[in-house]
C-alpha cells in the first residue's frame, strides 16, 4: 500500500483511462519509453483515501479526477498524487465518464485553441475520428462553432455522426476529393493523430490556401511500428520549407503546458465535468473492462477496431 508524502494524497481507483500513448509507451516505440517493470496509466478517477501532511481543501471520501502529468501509474487500485493536480468530480457523474474526460479533452482544447487558433465558422477535419480524442476534437469543435469533418473507417461512421461531424470514410472514398467537396474548397484546419508520410501527405492537400496541418500523435505506430515516426518528420520538414499557402501549427504541447499552467488546467477540468453533468459533452465509452483485464484492453486498442475510448474499471467502481 502506498504512502502519501506530504502535499500529496491517496487515492482508490475506481476507472483509469486506456490511450494510445499507454500502448506506444508500453511497446517502446520511441525514444525515452519507461524502462520495466512500470505501471501505466495517465488519468485516473477515485475516492480520496487518505491525505498526507499539509493537505487542504480536499476530504477523506471526496471523488477526484486528475492526469499523472506524464508519471503514469493510473493501472492500480491506489495512487499517490500531488493534491493540487486532483480536481473533484461532481456528484452524478460516473467515474468512468469522467475518466474519459481527463486526456484526451484537456489535448483537444489544447490543441484546438493554443495551438491551431481555431475561429467560429472554420472548417475542421479530424484524421483518426473515431477513437476517443478523434472524438474530443469533434465535440469540443462544435462547442465553439466550428463546422466539422471526420475521418475513419465505415464502422467508426455512426460514432463521428453522433458528435454533430460529416462523415468521410477513408476505406470507401478519396479523403482529398471528398473533403474538398465537403468543405468548398478544403479545411481551414486538419488534425491528423494517425502519422505517416502517406496519410499526412493526404491531410496537407486536404487544406484551402491558408489551412494549417497539426500533427497530433502516431496511432499508425500501433499497427505499423515505429518505422513510420522518421517518414513522418521528414514530410513535416518537406511541408515546412515548401508550404504552398499552408502551414504547420506550431504551439505549447501537453508535455509541458498544463504543468506551467495550473489553472488552466484546473478550471478546464472542472468545465469539462460541468459540462458532461448537463450533457453538453458526452465522452463515447467504446468499454469498460476489469482492472485485470488491461491486457486485453491493449490488445483492442491495437486491432483499431474500437470506438471511443477503453476504460478500465476496479471492482470499487460503481456507475452512476
Amino acid at each position: 500500500m502506498p504512502e502519501p508524502a506530504p502535499g500529496e494524497v491517496r487515492v482508490r481507483v475506481e476507472a483509469a483511462g486506456v490511450s494510445a500513448y499507454d500502448a506506444m509507451l508500453r511497446g517502446h516505440w520511441f525514444p525515452g519509453s519507461p524502462s520495466m517493470p512500470y505501471t501505466p496509466g495517465e488519468d485516473f478517477v477515485g475516492i480520496i483515501d487518505k491525505l498526507g501532511a499539509g493537505v487542504t481543501g480536499l476530504d477523506v471520501g471526496q471523488r477526484v479526477g486528475g492526469w499523472t502529468f506524464g508519471d503514469a501509474g493510473g493501472y492500480a487500485e491506489y495512487l499517490c498524487r500531488p493534491a493540487g493536480d486532483l480536481v473533484p468530480v461532481p456528484q452524478g457523474l460516473d467515474p468512468a465518464i469522467a475518466v474519459a474526460l481527463i486526456v484526451n479533452y484537456l489535448t483537444a482544447s489544447l490543441a484546438l485553441h493554443q495551438t491551431a487558433q481555431v475561429t467560429t465558422g472554420e472548417r475542421l477535419l479530424v484524421q483518426g475520428a473515431g477513437g476517443g480524442l478523434g472524438s474530443a476534437l469533434l465535440q469540443l469543435g462544435r462547442e465553439v462553432g466550428l463546422r466539422t469533418y471526420g475521418c475513419d473507417a465505415t464502422s467508426k461512421q455512426a460514432l463521428i455522426v453522433a458528435d454533430g461531424a460529416q462523415p468521410i470514410d477513408y476505406q470507401s472514398e478519396n479523403i482529398v476529393a471528398r473533403s474538398h467537396t465537403l468543405t468548398n474548397g478544403g479545411a481551414d484546419v486538419v488534425i491528423d493523430l494517425i502519422g505517416g508520410a502517406r496519410q499526412l501527405l493526404r491531410s496537407w492537400r486536404a487544406l484551402r490556401p491558408g489551412g494549417r496541418l497539426l500533427m497530433l500523435g502516431m496511432v499508425g505506430t500501433l499497427r505499423s511500428g515505429s518505422w513510420i515516426v522518421l517518414p513522418s518528420l521528414i514530410m513535416l520538414g518537406l511541408f515546412a520549407v515548401w508550404p504552398r499557402g499552408r502551414r504547420i501549427a506550431k504551439g505549447p504541447g501537453m508535455d509541458d503546458y498544463p504543468r506551467a499552467n495550473p489553472d488552466w488546467y484546473r478550471d478546464s477540468l472542472s468545465g469539462f465535468f460541468e459540462m458532461a453533468l448537463t450533457g453538453r459533452l458526452k465522452p463515447q465509452i467504446a468499454q469498460k473492462l476489469p482492472l485485470q483485464d488491461a491486457a486485453e484492453a491493449h490488445a483492442m486498442l491495437e486491432a483499431g477496431d474500437i470506438c471511443g475510448k477503453i476504460v478500465l474499471v476496479s471492482g470499487t467502481y460503481t456507475p452512476t
